[in-house]
């Protein structure tokens, strides 16, 4: 009984942590009496049932962890295949509801013997920029359904513009008036502008391009030097006179109208930037391989890719381009229509906005209290016009024409309404004219100076930006009035240093919008009253420094010229 008693608990517990202790009474079982050696037999036998027990539990144990880490590792090659499948088919959706573009083509980085070559003719401290394939930000954006609300409201907006310009002109004249008079003004004599645009054109094509080749064949001769000076002479006589002078002339001459105007004056301004990056790209090519004449020749750009240069969205030429493998017409009919919405909608924020108020203001004599109350109003229409500017060109325009030539690089701006520093800002506003104001200006001179004057660098691109804009404002108006020159050079040269990189934070973006929508307010209030000035106290024969002096400081009032739709 006592036997039974004691085996029955063993064989329904074989795993009882007591067990492993069962050896070492296995170990005394010599010194027992006979008795006890029966008794010692059995329940021997039973230990070794119990450990063949244990072991095989363990053994069951270990498999099925096995088991459970195979299922495991199954399950996630199974979830990792099923997420691979999916993302493969969102890239499959998207890619057939918009086509993606081509790998972009580089042109190959040269090597430390080649970069070594270029060492006296490049910035030594960079390869220049890289193009990629890649979206404009808005495009991106405006796929989010908020983002694209915003757009809806200026839609609106302009909706409300049209209504009221109708309503009013009900009011007045009894009548619906849907006329466009300030349009057919601002571009008045189109046909003249579209024959200087063709002379342009046909010059900067010829007449650049056969100079650099000629140019490049004398390398291979004798008095390289000679030729060089002869080239280079004739190119910067046609950079000042082919392209400076002659557009210039020819817009003064005839007067034209300020949208016309502003189509030559930056065309003019477009094109020399580009001539100049096609020489400072493709000259030290030609100048490394007539130091070592590597091959019969040296590599000049061909006229296809001079051509497609002329036509692509950006101001720094390479041989290659990423591209895209198609055109999508609808696209770009759409971006076009989008510079059309524009361009009506600054007409009627001019004609609500901007011309009630200047025609009042501006017969009386502009004091202190006149300018800050005309500022104050004018900030409204200024950031309107500020917003649609970027909008139409910088977005529209550019994308309309990169979406036809194929170009896949379709950073024209960044982020530039998130910058918490005018220093961000103007990297990030308009890229494409950064871009080249960087490598050729900025970069250049402190490979000349051997990275000596930062500073000075800086503010020689500051200048060149102020003049350039000026310069045009200045043709385009017919006035000069050196607002922007003053915006650019002091202000902006302070709000550089002071709302620099290292400010962060929502108060700062506040700070830079807030200075920018003021200083457009004060941009729009001044132009608009110097041009009202001009019309309502002319000069019969104004003197040098007449023509200097605004004319919006001693005008009072004068009568207004007849039939002037402004």
């Amino acid at each position: 009984m006592e036997n039974a008693d004691v085996s029955g608990p063993r064989s329904r517990c074989p795993a009882s942590p007591k067990q492993p202790t069962v050896p070492d009474l296995d170990s005394s079982f010599g010194d027992r009496s006979p008795g006890e050696h029966q008794r010692g037999t059995r329940e021997n036998h039973l230990t070794s049932n119990g450990k063949i027990e244990v072991e095989h539990v363990i053994s069951k144990k270990l498999q099925l962890k096995r088991k459970a880490e195979f299922l495991k590792s199954d399950l996630m090659r199974q979830f990792d295949s099923q997420v691979d499948d999916f993302m493969d088919s969102l890239i499959e959706e998207s890619a057939s509801l918009e086509p993606a573009p081509v790998p972009a083509v580089f042109s190959p980085l040269p090597s430390d013997k080649e970069r070594s070559k270029l060492g006296h003719f490049r910035a030594p401290h960079g390869e220049g920029k890289q193009f990629v394939s890649r979206r404009s930000l808005l495009d991106e954006l405006f796929e989010v359904n908020h983002i694209r609300t915003i757009y809806h409201m200026f839609i609106a907006l302009l909706i409300l513009f049209i209504l009221s310009t109708l309503v009013v002109d009900f009011i007045d004249e009894g009548r619906l008036v849907l006329e466009f008079d300030l349009l057919v003004y601002a571009f008045g004599q189109f046909p003249l502008v579209v024959c200087t645009w063709i002379c342009m054109f046909l010059s900067v094509l010829l007449v650049p391009y056969t100079l650099f080749h000629l140019w490049s064949q004398s390398q291979s001769g004798s008095y390289p030097r000679l030729y060089t000076l002869t080239f280079g002479s004739v190119f910067l006589l046609y950079q000042a006179l082919g392209l400076g002078f002659l557009p210039t002339f020819v817009v003064v001459t005839n007067s034209m109208p300020p949208a016309s105007c502003f189509i030559i004056i930056l065309e003019q301004v477009r094109l020399m930037m580009k001539v100049h990056s096609f020489v400072r790209e493709n000259v030290p090519r030609v100048l490394a391989w007539a130091k070592d004449k590597t091959t019969p020749s040296p590599v000049v750009p061909q006229v296809s890719q001079y051509t497609y240069f002329l036509f692509a969205p950006t101001l720094i030429y390479r041989d290659k381009y990423p591209r895209n493998p198609v055109i999508r017409w609808g696209y770009v009919a759409s971006k076009l229509l989008q510079v059309l919405g524009c361009l009506f909608y600054a007409y009627y924020v001019f004609v609500r906005l901007c011309i009630p108020q200047f025609r009042s203001i501006s017969l009386k004599l502009f004091d202190l209290r006149a300018m800050v109350l005309c500022v104050f109003n004018s900030i409204l229409p200024g950031v309107l016009v500020l917003f649609l500017g970027f909008f139409a060109f910088l977005h529209c325009w550019l994308n309309a024409f990169a979406e036809m030539l194929c170009f896949a690089d379709r950073m024209f701006y960044k982020d530039w309404w998130n910058s918490t520093s005018f220093a961000n800002y103007y990297r990030t506003w308009n890229v494409v004219v950064h871009d080249w104001l960087y490598y050729y200006v900025y970069r250049d001179i402190l490979w000349i100076s051997q990275k000596r004057f930062r500073a000075a660098a800086m503010l020689f691109v500051f200048t060149v930006s102020a003049v350039v804009h000026e310069y045009i404002l200045a043709i385009c108006f017919g006035f000069f009035y050196p607002v922007l020159f003053c915006l650019f050079m002091c202000f902006g040269m302070m709000f550089n240093f002071i709302l620099h990189d290292q400010r962060k934070g929502p108060i700062w973006n506040v700070i830079m919008w807030t200075s920018l929508f003021l200083g457009q307010g004060v941009i729009i209030c001044l132009y608009s009253h110097e041009w009202y000035a001009q019309l309502y106290c002319p000069l019969e024969e104004p003197s040098f420094l007449e023509l200097l002096k605004p004319r919006s400081w001693s005008c009072q009032r004068g009568l207004m010229v007849d039939g002037d739709v402004l």
